[in-house]
């Protein structure tokens, strides 16, 4: 996987991908403890940078909806009517 890799330049899908790999090397026990504990301080790197990104899409998102529920619709002239 990446390890040299820069958590802050990951995009989320890229972050739970790896996380996901190092999940699945943990549960199969086969790495050295060294190389274990190592694994498990990028996972804890990936998880954190997924839960910021999903933290900034969700506040996005709350933004929008908040702008969306401001808005009124307004009716549209004869002259912007669309035409047939």
């Amino acid at each position: 996987m990446t390890d040299s890799k820069d958590t802050s330049e990951l995009t989320f899908e890229q972050a739970m991908s790896e996380l996901e790999h190092i999940v699945n090397q943990l549960e199969q026990g086969d790495l050295p403890l060294e190389q274990s504990l190592q694994q498990f301080e990028r996972a804890v790197a990936l998880s954190r940078i997924s839960q910021q990104k999903l933290q900034q899409a969700e506040q996005k998102v709350s933004v929008l909806v908040r702008q969306g529920s401001q808005e009124t619709l307004q009716p549209m002239s004869d002259d912007e009517a669309p035409s047939a």
